[in-house]
């Protein structure tokens, strides 16, 4: 059942990625009143699109720790592995999508790093 919850979570997150972007945010973006931040509304733009995307990379490592967790493998150790690498994944979106200005990407990365690090020991 735990497979099945997994796969679940992974075609939702998949859904709300391609569906969210096709329906909500290219339609949302064109409005004229976004927010300007740092002289126009292109920091906006992207703030919105990695925070709609960031759910999903969080729905994928929720399915790693059911898949696991119907394997009988859970273990602190490979629970602070998956969250590390998820959040290190989830770091990726600001970095890439805001090119570096969002300094979430940091925090995630260094969450990442020690999620890595307490699961390697």
């Amino acid at each position: 059942m735990t497979q099945l919850a997994a796969l679940l979570i992974v075609a939702l997150g998949l859904a709300h990625s391609v569906l969210g972007e096709r329906y909500i945010l290219v339609r949302l973006f064109r409005r004229e009143d976004l927010p300007k931040i740092f002289g126009s509304s292109e920091f906006t733009i992207q703030t919105l699109r990695f925070a709609w995307h960031i759910t999903t990379v969080a729905w994928f490592g929720f399915a790693a720790l059911l898949v696991q967790i119907g394997q009988g493998q859970l273990t602190l150790s490979s629970a602070a592995q998956i969250v590390g690498f998820t959040s290190i994944a989830s770091g990726f979106l600001p970095l890439i999508i805001t090119r570096g200005k969002h300094l979430s990407w940091l925090v995630l990365f260094v969450i990442g790093g020690i999620s890595l690090f307490w699961g390697a020991a």
